[in-house]
């Protein structure tokens, strides 16, 4: 009896019942899912990393243009003598060479910085949406923009008086670009757009400058109506060109100091709550009788007026 007592006591109580679960572990889950949908699998990270990477570029990075493609030889060769910013040359495949696509070469590698690439040509079609890209295509990476208070900040930090020009409705980039190189010779701080409905620093806009462009910055505004109540706040003065503004260019003594000039679209002018914003509006006397001037040449006048009365 002790030694059966004692093969007894080896032996473990009453087992806890698994409620089932053990049952239900061994039956079937369904069909394995898709590498593409299973948690942690490299496939999934693959297809996770290029949805990121495709948002990226919808989106754009905050503060910068995108990129840029200049197609044709003609158009590409002038990009390159007017220094226009470029990263990539895209040169056809067995190409055949004239004066215009030797001097493309030339000029990309005398330059520097320019990665000259060869590709197929159903590659540069692919890449031009079928454009007649003429075996050259030019990428013009995407333009750094400044913010509004960074021009105000340079005119302070300089100890001068901002001179700033801001484009209300522009849409032509030919136009900015002729505003740019006016604020680049007459000793302007920058240039203001907004970022909706207008034109940005493309390849047209970088010809237009001359080259200025390199030396004078653009800023982007979310919103021009608050960017130019913040200049006022900051004791910049908002004046906005209207052809039945109140004061004749001549009178303006606001150009004499710290001053935001708001020039409006050819035709339309400024817009209402840009109009309301500014501190006063501004006509060109202009005995001719022209109905109004487009925007690089209303703010090159403005501009000359003010650098004569700051000489």
């Amino acid at each position: 009896m002790a030694a059966n007592n004692r093969r007894m006591s080896g032996k473990k109580g009453a087992q806890v019942g698994s409620g089932g679960k053990r049952r239900r572990g061994l039956e079937g889950k369904g069909p394995t899912p898709p590498a593409e949908m299973r948690k942690g699998h490299i496939k999934q990270r693959a297809v996770q990393a290029k949805a990121r990477r495709a948002q990226s570029r919808t989106k754009g990075p905050r503060g910068r243009s995108t990129s840029e493609l200049v197609v044709g030889r003609n158009p590409v060769v002038e990009a390159l003598r007017e220094g226009v910013p470029a990263s990539t040359l895209y040169v056809q495949q067995f190409i055949d060479s004239d004066e215009r696509v030797r001097e493309a070469l030339q000029l990309a590698s005398e330059r520097g910085g320019i990665h000259l690439m060869e590709a197929p040509r159903p590659e540069l079609d692919r890449m031009t949406n079928g454009l007649n890209h003429q075996g050259l295509v030019l990428q013009v990476p995407p333009y750094e923009y400044a913010h509004p208070e960074d021009l105000a900040g340079a005119a302070a930090d300089a100890g001068e008086d901002a001179l700033i020009v801001a484009l209300d409705g522009v849409t032509d980039p030919r136009n900015l670009g002729a505003v740019v190189r006016s604020v680049a010779a007459f000793g302007g701080h920058g240039v203001v757009v907004p970022e909706r409905r207008a034109a940005g620093m493309t390849a047209g806009a970088w010809k237009t400058s001359a080259g200025t462009a390199a030396r004078t910055p653009v800023a982007r505004a979310t919103n021009l109506t608050r960017a130019l109540e913040a200049y006022k706040k900051a004791g910049i003065v908002v004046v906005g060109l209207a052809a039945d503004g109140e004061a004749e260019l001549s009178e303006l003594e606001a150009l004499e100091g710290p001053v935001a000039i708001v020039v409006g679209s050819e035709g339309k002018g400024l817009s209402r709550l840009v109009g309301e914003t500014c501190d006063v509006r501004v006509r060109i006397p202009m005995p001719g009788g022209a109905e109004s001037l487009n925007a690089g040449v209303a703010a090159g006048i403005v501009l000359w007026e003010a650098a004569r009365r700051r000489a």
